[in-house]
């Protein structure tokens, strides 16, 4: 069996995800989107804004300040000249995925069709016929929020407004259908999703392709194992939420294929897997900071693993309890996380904040300082803000303000 030191295998995953590939020299060009994009496999979508939505933000870390324009129209726009790239499924979470790669989850959509959430019959008990009154309102009028339908079937939520938790039924019902893969999302405004109907969304290719549950499965391992570089079982099966009997037989056929090299990594203290294409840099340099929801960083027990980093999301600890922060970017430079920051974009001051600042480790140097202030630089231009301004939390604080 190959053998891999736990060094190796880190330069091996983050090799898969982009980082040792080289920037774009000039401006990144949609060319340049969809390849960061096809290292990934997916972009996470989540509703946090206090700094960037999550993602803008992984593209913005393998290949430096884009047009975020870029993203919205590969996602959400379509034309003869340059088709959509990009479509919304649940893959690993709420996601963006490439178009062709949609058909790999209908075994989900059809395990949906029956309802993803249990509040969805109460829904239908209450209202038998909103799926149809959706349906109707969407074929004859084209791509619409949850709000506009309302409006167009004359709903009175009765005063019942409020955050996004807050769901009217006629959200429900889109939220399900869209889930069932009945209907997508043709674009979004002010993060609102409008939903049309899946094939008049996507290529009627797309559409019409029907794989088998087994070889969808397997396709997904593959592509994980691919942007992945080098992972264990539940590396592999959680890039895309699969359960473990779905990925056990799709290993196993991958390992027959020669797909997937069976590794026993030095410190890992568990089987791992490397794709037959993957390489291992000798050396991974350059700096990025990494949203919480970044594929490099997602699947916190594999962060711990390989980086020797252990990375919670904060959001839901009440804020006396927070160790870190609310919204906290790792830093990554020279192929190990060094650093992690405590992000807002505050619109207000024209700031890029920095509520708090750690150093991880020994990682508390002189480089590891100016490589995050130049870092937090270039992050704060790309998102307009004129300046970045540094709290006093974190051992790193004073250091990065001086910097800066």
């Amino acid at each position: 069996m190959l053998e891999m030191t736990a060094a190796a295998a880190r330069r091996t995953a983050l090799a898969a995800q982009g980082f040792a590939d080289r920037r774009p020299p000039g401006a990144p060009t949609r060319r340049h989107l969809l390849k960061a994009v096809d290292r990934t496999s997916l972009l996470q979508i989540d509703s946090v804004s206090v700094a960037v939505r999550a993602h803008y933000m992984p593209v913005f870390s393998r290949i430096g300040a884009y047009d975020r324009s870029l993203l919205d129209a590969a996602a959400w726009r379509h034309t003869a000249a340059k088709p959509r790239a990009l479509v919304e499924y649940w893959a690993h979470e709420a996601a963006l995925i490439p178009v062709g790669d949609w058909p790999l989850l209908r075994w989900r959509m059809r395990a949906y069709a029956g309802g993803r959430w249990a509040g969805e019959r109460k829904v239908l008990e209450r209202n038998p016929g909103l799926i149809r009154d959706v349906l109707d309102v969407i074929s004859a009028v084209g791509a619409v929020s949850a709000g506009d339908i309302e409006r167009h079937l004359a709903i009175d939520r009765g005063g019942r407004g409020g955050p996004w938790w807050d769901r009217s039924d006629t959200k429900v019902i889109c939220e399900q259908l869209f889930a069932a893969g009945a209907l997508s999302v043709d674009k979004r405004v002010g993060f609102v999703r409008h939903y049309d109907l899946a094939d008049r969304v996507l290529p009627p290719g797309v559409v019409s392709s029907r794989i088998d549950e087994a070889d969808a499965v397997r396709e997904l391992i593959r592509r994980a194992a691919r942007s992945l570089g080098v992972g264990t079982e539940p590396d592999l099966r959680d890039y895309y939420r699969l359960s473990a009997v779905q990925a056990a037989t799709a290993i196993a056929d991958l390992v027959d294929e020669g797909t997937l090299v069976p590794v026993t990594v030095r410190d890992w203290g568990v089987p791992a897997y490397r794709h037959v294409e993957a390489r291992t840099p000798r050396r991974v340099t350059g700096a990025a900071l990494l949203c919480p929801f970044d594929p490099l960083v997602f699947y916190r027990p594999r962060t711990e693993r390989i980086f020797g980093f252990r990375y919670r999301l904060e959001i839901y600890t009440p804020q006396h309890k927070r160790v870190h922060g609310y919204y906290v970017f790792p830093f990554l430079l020279d192929g190990e996380l060094v650093a992690r920051v405590d992000l807002k974009a505050d619109r207000a001051v024209d700031a890029l904040q920095v509520l708090g600042a750690f150093a991880e480790g020994e990682h508390g140097n002189g480089r590891v300082v100016e490589s995050l202030a130049s870092s937090l630089r270039e992050m704060a231009d790309w998102l307009g803000l004129s300046d970045v301004r540094v709290g006093e939390r974190g051992d790193l604080a004073a250091a990065l303000a001086d910097r800066i």
